[in-house]
């Protein structure tokens, strides 16, 4: 029975997590016209949230697309078919690689620099200073946030994307001996825009926001404490991470499966 009781107890715990983040997106929603009273708090935003995550996302395209060319050089080379390396490096990356790796780099970077920076300031109680004030914490603090999250995931997973297909052109071409001409023209002869290109950019925008509101919501639901803020920035890279991977899995059917 004690089992039983723990199982109800977390199941609970469980449940009310769900229903206090479901309330807070709402709350985030229904004021998102401060984005467009304070531009100002957005751009900001944007550049903590998406061009501090540049760098990182940058590199590590261009070496996941060397890794993928290089793996799939040898592979194909048994099959005598490496004109296909461009559309295997490409079709990897827009599809698969490109928004998954960009959202677990934005959840591991991104995401818990928002759950600590929120964390701490209701630490200090800088939240309730605002309410204090008759100033909503949600649309002053958290609106401008979720939604440079929104924006920055599919800009920085198309150029994780563009990034590794061009490092897996060098890996191909100029190291392995590629056709030049063949690698391009393969490509852009089995790669669809819409199928393809924007599956994986619909894909960035569903991880943006998931990974934003999880990194938000942990945030703003930590205990005050300096103990409780690295659970909540630990459980955010957890729960976007596995958050990212299982709504992978359903997109993917969804979008190329018979599902």
């Amino acid at each position: 029975m004690n089992i039983v009781a723990r199982l109800g107890r977390s199941s609970i715990v469980v449940v009310r997590g769900v229903g206090r983040a479901m309330q807070l997106l709402w709350q985030i929603l229904g004021s998102s016209y401060v984005v467009l009273l304070r531009p100002r708090e957005f751009f900001l935003q944007l550049y903590s949230v998406g061009v501090l995550s540049l760098l990182i996302v940058s590199i590590s395209g261009v070496f996941v697309g060397m890794v993928l060319a290089l793996q799939g050089y040898y592979i194909l080379s048994r099959f005598a078919a490496e004109a296909m390396l461009g559309v295997m490096v490409d079709a990897s990356l827009v599809r698969e690689l490109g928004p998954v790796v960009t959202a677990l780099l934005f959840a591991g970077r991104a995401g818990s620099a928002l759950t600590a920076e929120i964390g701490l300031m209701k630490a200090t109680e800088q939240l309730s200073g605002l309410e204090m004030m008759a100033v909503n914490p949600v649309s002053r603090i958290l609106t401008p946030r979720f939604f440079a999250g929104l924006v920055s995931m599919p800009i920085l997973a198309v150029i994780f994307s563009a990034l590794g297909i061009y490092g897996g052109h060098f890996v191909g071409v100029t190291l392995m001996g590629v056709d030049d001409g063949t690698f391009w023209s393969q490509m852009i002869a089995s790669i669809d825009f819409y199928e393809d290109v924007m599956n994986g950019v619909i894909k960035s925008f569903v991880f943006g926001v998931v990974c934003t509101w999880i990194a938000l919501f942990q945030g703003y639901d930590a205990v005050p404490t300096a103990e409780g803020v690295g659970r909540a920035t630990t459980r955010t890279v957890v729960h976007s991470a596995l958050a990212v991977l299982a709504l992978d899995f359903l997109l993917t059917a969804l979008m190329f499966g018979e599902v």
